[in-house]
């Protein structure tokens, strides 16, 4: 915890190809070992599959699947006399969009496929389609939310 109060966000420089802050997060949160060019060749690659598959402009097929994946509410631990409940508290804005992208790449990672971008193109679709298991994954944490209603006077 820093004494002179919150670390400052970072800057984030949008991308080259679409101008997006939101892409440039993407590729970042993708990127594995600090090998950049290679995670934004996986994700443009993924871009021009939508394109090709969908005929619809894959920036905005990446806006409607993060929207539709984002989570509204999550579930945090919180510990009262002994005992831990899970509550349910609103998820910031800056967390939201990096659960979400966390959520779509790492089960991309998981879908069977040839390529990474292949992987990630489908599983675009799929939360852009509002199914797909990123969007499982939000209504999950969506029903634990709610399932714990009870507990939701805990809150700090």
């Amino acid at each position: 915890m820093p004494r002179k109060g919150p670390a400052p966000r970072r800057l984030i420089v949008p991308d080259a190809v679409y101008n997006s802050e939101l892409i440039s997060r993407f590729i970042n949160k993708m990127m594995h070992g600090g090998k950049k060019s290679i995670a934004e060749g996986i994700f443009y690659r993924a871009l021009d599959l939508i394109n090709k598959r969908t005929s619809k402009d894959p920036l905005e097929v990446l806006e409607v699947a993060m929207r539709n994946v984002i989570p509204a509410v999550e579930v945090r631990p919180r510990r009262v006399g002994g005992a831990t409940y899970q509550v349910p508290m609103e998820v910031r804005a800056v967390r939201k969009l990096d659960l979400g992208m966390r959520w779509i790449i790492s089960n991309a990672r998981k879908r069977g496929g040839k390529t990474m971008s292949e992987k990630l193109a489908g599983e675009l679709m799929d939360a852009a389609n509002n199914s797909g298991a990123s969007v499982k994954k939000r209504d999950d944490t969506h029903r634990m939310a709610e399932a714990n209603k009870a507990f939701a006077h805990y809150r700090y």
